[in-house]
């Protein structure tokens, strides 16, 4: 079991930035992989960003490219999400999962998930 505690969530004006973190612990040793989702309102829920458990690879969504960078402190197992230039569709619930099934989009490469912690960009 991994539990994941995202911090970091609020209101901003367009234009704006938010870091968002993630903190793992419990048994990790199994996980290679690491990711925000986020699910606005009426919507499915979406994979926006992940990484690798090493750093060294990233995977970034094209609506989210140049404007948020994914990072990893391995020393303190937390994944952090820097959020710039943010747009009133960037408003959502985000989540941070954990997956033992290697680095990508699809939701069923990720067994364990966070609470969820909500962004709101204002126009």
């Amino acid at each position: 079991q991994v539990q994941l505690v995202e911090s970091g969530g609020g209101l901003v004006q367009a234009g704006g930035s938010l870091r968002l973190s993630c903190e793992a612990s419990g048994r990790t040793f199994n996980r290679d992989a690491m990711g925000w989702f986020r699910q606005a309102p009426g919507k499915e829920r979406e994979f926006v960003v992940g990484i690798s458990w090493s750093g060294g690879s990233t995977y970034v969504v094209d609506s989210v490219k140049g404007r948020f960078t994914i990072s990893r402190d391995n020393a303190k197992n937390t994944m952090y999400l820097q959020m710039n230039s943010l747009k009133a569709e960037d408003t959502a619930v985000y989540y941070c999962a954990a997956g033992g099934y290697g680095l990508g989009p699809e939701r069923g490469r990720y067994d364990d998930w966070g609470q969820g912690t909500q962004v709101t960009v204002s126009s």
